[in-house]
Parts: C-alpha cells; sequence; structure tokens
C-alpha cells in the first residue's frame, strides 16, 4: 500500500466504524470514562496480557517510598536507565533499552496520555517533566506495545497519570513532610463525585535549601516547586441513549532552582565532594508551565466508544548559568579555571552567565475510537500536533574578583546570542488490532506520521528579526508497523515476542534530514502464580541509523547546541529480569522485589562528532551500565511497614570507546529506607532516609566536570485521609 493510498484507507475505516455501531448485538460492555481515556492499560486490561514489556505503578507502589524525584521511581522497572543531575529530579534524564537518557528525549513522555515534553517534535529534550509527586499511577511500556505512541517508538512510553477524581461524595488528602538541607513537601487533594458534576483540586509544593555550599558564600543551592491542579467533569445520566464525560482540566506550575552546569575538577571532588565554584553563584532556572486540557468520551453503542482531546502546553524558561570562564568553555579549560580562582584567589576572572531563554508551546488534537468485534478489539486514533520552540538568549558579563564577589561589567542583548524558532506540526494515525484465537493473542499495529519540520534562525545580528532568516524545511513521513504475539502455555505462564519498527524524527538543526530508524525484537515469558510474579525477556535493536542532540548538559560548544549528529549503524542486546514473592510469616507479611538489567550496546562504523566525540566502530555506548540492579525487601504488620532498597548501578562509560578509562564511572550502589506507622485508620506517620549508607559517588561528567549525587537525607511526614 502506498502512503498516499494509506490516509484515505485508515480515516474511511475510523468512519466505517463509528458508522456501523447497530451492526453488532449488544452483549459486550465497554468501560466508557475519561479516565480510561487517560490510561494506555485502562482499568479492564490486565498487564499481564500485553504483549511486550509493560508495567504499572499504582497509587500503593508509589507510596511505599513517595518519592518527589521520578528517576527513583522508575528503577524499580527493567530497561529503564536515569542519570542522575540535581539530585531531587528537578531535570530528568531517562533512557530505555539503550537509547541514551539525556533530557529523556529519546522516550516518548505523557500525562494523561498527552504528550508532556515542552515541544516533542520540534525539540525534545524535556527540560519539562511532570511533578512526580502528585501522579497517582505511572505506566511503561517498551518494545512492541509502544508503537501507537509516538513519535518516538523505539525505546517506550513512559504515561503518568494524574491524580483522579474521588468516587467518594467528598474526599481528600494532606501530606506533609520535613527533612535535611531545608527539605520540605506540602500536598493537598480535596474532591467529590456528584450525580453530573464532579471535581477534584490539588496542590503540590516542594522545597529544599540544596546539598551543594558554594565556595567562599552562603547563598544556598536549592529550589522552590508549586503546582496546581484542577479537574471539572461533567456527565450525562446513567441511562442515557449515548453515554458520555467531558472533562476541563488545568494545571500550572512554576519553578525557582539555583542549578548549575558547573561540576568539580576530579581533585575537588576528592577534597570536597558537595562543593561548587563561586563562579557559579549567579545561577539559577525560572520557569512556569501551563497546562489546559479538554476531554470528551462517548458511548456510541456497547461495541464503540470514542475518546476526544483537545490540549494546549505552554512553557517558559530561562536557565540563567554560567558559559565560560575567562573566555574558555566549562568543558575547553573554564571548569580548571574557576577552581584555581576559588584556591588562590590572586585577582579578577571575567565570567560569562548566558541567559538561555525560551518559549515552548505544544498544542493539538487526538482522538481515539474502541471497537469490540469479539475477538478482535481494535483502536483507530488520529492526532493532529503542533509544538515550537522559541530561542532568545543572549549573554552578561560579570567580573569574578578576588573577594568573590560578581559584579556586571557588560550587559548583553536579548536576542544577541541564540535567535530562532524550531516548529512542527504532524498528522499521526494510526490502527491496532488485538486478536483473540484460542491461547494466542495477536497484536498487529500499524502507526503512519507525516510531519513537517522547520527553523527560522535570524542569527546573532539581528536581535529585532527584522531581516531575512534562514530557513530550513524537512518534511517526513514514515510507517510504522508492529507485530507481537502472546501465548498462555498454562493459566500462569504467557509466552511472548514481537517485532517493530522504531523511529525517531529529525531535528531542525539535522542538514541530513536522516530519520533514526531501527528493527526492534523481543522475546521473553512471564509468570504468575500464588505470592509470585516474574518477568524475563532479551530485547535487540538494530538501527539502521541513530540520532544525538547536541545540549549544554552534554558539554557541547555553543555554536553546536540544538545541532543533531547522525551515528549511523548501532546494535543494542540486553536482558531485562523483574520477580517478586510475598512470604507469609503469620503476623507478619515479607514481600521482596528484584529487577535486573544487562545491556550491551555497540557503534558499527565509525565517525566524528561533537556530541560522541570520536568514535571508532565496535566502541561502547555513554552512559549506558553494562549491569544494574534494584532489590526491595519489606516487613509489614497490621498498622506498620518498613522497606528496605539496594540499587546497584554498574560501572559505565562518560565517553565512546571500549576497555577501562580514567574517564569511566564507578559502579555504586545507593540505599534507601522507609518506616511507617499507622497512628489511626486514615493517619499515617512516616520515615525515610534516602542513600542510607550515606554513599559519595560520581553521579555523571556530562557537564565537563564531575558531578556528585544526592548524600543521605533523613525526613519525617505525617498523611492524614479524609
Amino acid at each position: 500500500m502506498s502512503i498516499k493510498s494509506f490516509k484515505p484507507t485508515l480515516l474511511s475505516l475510523v468512519i466505517a466504524s463509528a458508522l456501523s455501531t447497530t451492526a453488532f448485538a449488544d452483549d459486550a460492555v465497554k468501560d466508557t470514562s475519561v479516565d480510561e481515556q487517560f490510561t494506555i492499560f485502562g482499568n479492564s486490561t490486565a498487564v499481564n496480557n500485553i504483549p511486550g514489556s509493560a508495567h504499572q505503578l499504582s497509587q500503593a507502589d508509589l507510596e511505599k517510598f513517595d518519592y518527589t524525584d521520578i528517576m527513583r521511581t522508575l528503577t524499580s522497572i527493567p530497561g529503564v536507565y536515569v542519570l542522575e543531575e540535581d539530585g531531587y529530579g528537578l531535570r530528568a534524564n531517562i533512557g530505555m533499552r539503550g537509547t541514551g537518557q539525556n533530557r529523556s528525549e529519546k522516550v516518548t513522555i505523557m500525562e494523561d496520555g498527552v504528550l508532556a515534553a515542552p515541544a516533542p517534535y520540534a525539540s525534545p529534550a524535556a527540560y519539562y517533566f511532570p511533578t512526580a509527586g502528585r501522579m497517582q499511577k505511572v505506566e511503561v511500556l517498551k518494545g512492541t506495545s509502544s508503537a501507537m505512541y509516538g513519535p518516538r517508538t523505539t525505546g517506550g512510553v513512559i504515561n503518568m497519570v494524574s491524580r483522579q477524581i474521588p468516587e467518594e461524595e467528598l474526599a481528600g488528602q494532606l501530606n506533609v513532610q520535613a527533612g535535611q538541607d531545608g527539605f520540605a513537601k506540602i500536598h493537598g487533594v480535596i474532591g467529590g463525585k456528584g450525580e453530573n458534576l464532579s471535581s477534584v483540586f490539588e496542590v503540590f509544593r516542594y522545597q529544599a535549601d540544596g546539598y551543594k555550599d558554594i565556595n567562599h558564600s552562603d547563598q544556598d543551592t536549592g529550589f522552590v516547586k508549586n503546582d496546581i491542579l484542577a479537574k471539572v467533569r461533567y456527565n450525562t445520566d446513567d441511562n442515557a441513549t449515548f453515554y458520555q464525560e467531558i472533562e476541563f482540566k488545568i494545571k500550572y506550575s512554576d519553578e525557582e532552582s539555583n542549578d548549575t552546569y558547573m561540576g568539580l575538577t576530579e581533585a575537588d571532588f576528592n577534597s570536597d565532594p558537595y562543593s561548587r565554584y563561586s563562579a557559579s553563584q549567579k545561577d539559577k532556572m525560572t520557569n512556569e508551565h501551563l497546562q489546559l486540557q479538554l476531554s470528551h468520551v462517548i458511548d456510541l453503542s456497547n461495541r464503540f466508544n470514542l475518546g476526544t482531546t483537545v490540549y494546549h502546553n505552554d512553557f517558559s524558561r530561562n536557565w540563567y548559568k554560567t558559559s565560560k570562564v575567562d573566555g574558555k568553555s566549562l568543558g575547553d579549560g573554564g571548569i580548571e579555571i574557576a577552581a584555581e580562582h576559588d584556591n588562590m584567589a590572586a585577582g579578577s576572572i571575567d565570567v560569562d552567565v548566558k541567559a538561555n531563554n525560551r518559549d515552548y508551546l505544544s498544542q493539538g488534537i487526538q482522538t481515539v475510537l474502541n471497537a469490540d468485534f469479539n475477538s478482535h478489539q481494535v483502536k483507530f486514533g488520529i492526532r493532529y500536533h503542533k509544538d515550537e520552540m522559541d530561542r532568545y538568549q543572549w549573554v552578561d558579563e560579570y567580573s569574578l574578583d578576588a573577594d568573590y564577589n560578581m559584579t556586571l561589567t557588560n550587559s548583553g542583548e536579548p536576542g544577541t546570542d541564540s535567535n530562532r524558532i524550531d516548529s512542527a506540526s504532524a498528522l499521526a494515525l494510526f490502527v491496532h488490532d488485538e486478536w483473540t484465537v484460542g491461547k494466542f493473542i495477536v497484536n498487529a499495529g500499524l502507526r503512519y506520521e507525516d510531519m513537517v519540520i522547520e527553523r527560522q534562525d535570524w542569527g546573532k545580528d539581528d536581535p529585532q528579526r527584522s531581516g531575512i532568516a534562514k530557513y530550513k524545511k524537512n518534511e517526513v513521513d514514515v510507517v510504522l508497523p508492529s507485530l507481537a504475539l502472546t501465548y498462555h502455555l498454562t493459566d500462569d505462564l504467557v509466552l511472548l515476542g514481537g517485532v517493530q519498527k522504531g523511529f525517531a524524527p529529525p531535528s531542525p538543526g539535522n542538514e541530513d534530514a536522516t530519520n533514526e530508524e531501527s528493527i526492534n525484537y523481543e522475546l521473553g515469558a512471564r509468570y504468575a502464580k500464588g505470592a509470585f510474579n516474574g518477568e524475563a525477556l532479551v530485547f535487540y535493536s538494530d538501527y539502521d541509523n541513530m540520532h544525538g542532540n547536541c545540549t549544554a548538559s552534554q558539554n557541547c560548544e555553543d555554536d553546536n547546541i540544538g545541532e543533531q549528529y547522525n551515528a549511523g549503524a548501532v546494535k543494542i542486546t540486553g536482558i531485562e529480569f523483574k520477580a517478586g514473592y510475598e512470604f507469609d510469616l503469620g503476623d507478619i507479611s515479607m514481600p521482596i522485589d528484584l529487577t535486573y538489567t544487562h545491556t550491551q550496546t555497540e557503534f558499527l562504523n565509525s565517525f566524528e562528532s561533537d556530541f560522541w566525540g570520536d568514535v571508532n566502530a565496535g566502541d561502547e555506548f555513554p552512559y549506558v551500565p553494562e549491569n544494574q540492579l534494584q532489590f526491595v525487601v519489606g516487613l509489614e504488620g497490621d498498622k506498620w511497614r518498613t522497606n528496605l532498597l539496594v540499587r546497584y548501578t554498574g560501572e559505565m562509560r562518560s565517553e565512546a570507546g571500549v576497555g577501562a578509562s580514567a574517564e569511566n564511572i564507578d559502579a555504586h550502589t545507593v540505599v534507601d529506607f522507609v518506616a511507617s506507622y499507622d497512628v489511626a485508620d486514615n493517619q499515617q506517620v512516616r520515615f525515610s532516609v534516602d542513600n542510607l549508607l550515606d554513599e559519595t559517588y560520581i553521579s555523571t561528567r556530562m557537564h565537563g566536570s564531575v558531578m556528585v549525587g544526592k548524600p543521605m537525607m533523613v525526613s519525617v511526614g505525617y498523611q492524614y485521609n479524609f
């Protein structure tokens, strides 16, 4: 089938299906609700039947450790890699199956089924990430199951499900927490369900003074983040001819964090790992995010329902941070100059502080028709999406004197550093059929994406944008098939396997306009019986071409930030394993959970780039540990429970290569502990320790220097439910 003939064929299927609602007997009852529309798995879908790797973290799972850091939450899922940056999860770096973690740009991030990255097509680096602490559920798909949720279909999908409207007439929660380094959290929820009108309101605020100290300064290195959400829903009467729900969601957040890209030299890390150079004292991130979402679902018949969402995301940020010291970039001598000045200031040095000012827009409409044809459960989906990133940046120049005071010497003019707009529009269509044949379930999918990706660049000499911008336009379309099979060998044992074409679009700066494409395979089994559950899979990703997107966090040169590089052929193989068991010790139970991932990566050709550096065929990827393991053991009584988490991250490279290197990041083990006690049926107190053994470890070298992981943090909390 040609691409030109594919569009009307899929559209006609959707229309024909919607018009044929009376063609089948009304013997199948579907769950028609907005909440069902927001989720990947839905309330009626068993994760055990999902082809490929599928995991769901329920509200109870999330409350076990009550993390505010999404990266600590996701380490319980095999095949997921995280790279710690600020220690609090403000800037999430998440990868799946070897895709790389930089700003989570290689995975599809959603909230309530809607793309959540600030500009997922034009600029996928996710400097905004939904506040993990307010989520009610987290769903993760990898491999063949993720093909419905583009644009990036190689690694996988993370869907964050926000607070749902309570089923009770009135219900809510108050959760407060306080800890070391000025950490504090307050989380409040109130809502209720009426006969036809329901609502929920939620406030989440957390903050800290930070665990680093700026040399020769009493300024804190912490943050404050506020997140407010409200939902209002109207539903028709249950006996209406066509049952419908319509829900409006508004979410606002803001953040101010004294965060930096400046790490330490190796010597300073060894002597004082939680210090920061005085040249970073002006570094600060400020951002605001607004989300509007209108969702509608209609029960067309007992066999068909249609869910539609219109969404708008507006994100603005300015990361004001040191970019050069005495004319040297951070990765080309600037860090060393800053270190020498703090150790023995003999005069003044010049410090450039760049205003990384950007505005993002992401909006669109998507609709999915769910059709029940008995043995065939079919989904037809359409999404039209537009997004853009407007970079309007400048550089201020400071003098850092011998007393470590920074004085502004030259105020930069906005638009004289980076001055461009990257934008994209995309039409996506998919059809997915789940066909049950006896003990077999065949999942076949086809996704089509038609994208226009543009760049207008006014350069550094036209801050008013009065001249003609340099213009580049990439037009891309792609058809992405997927096929997966599950077989219920017994009631307890499920075999599964699948193959899928992975894809990521080129960036506006990719001169070759080359897609990232791969063929991905997986094979494995799930077993669940009684108190035991387990899953083991092998995966293989065969890339024709892999992308690398240049960011400041990758220590790219200023003029190359935002550019995209093609690595060519790459292969990634791995094993994912997860098992859990609950021991019954009479009045006490002891749940245990083990998660393990083994990954091997290899570049298949040699090349040079500002992103990966000089690469030789056979080199391994940076920032993908060969082995990572997590073990959780708990003890639970009638009113109390404790959990101990041990997380091991194996040695990993910080640059492409093979064998031992002084730039490798050593393996490290972090232990978290939590204990809680129910003081009443609706009240709980909690004691938590992150990094119980106070392990000092390198988290990353991605900024041209050594960054340290979060040290031990003790906190206490109280939760009240009504």
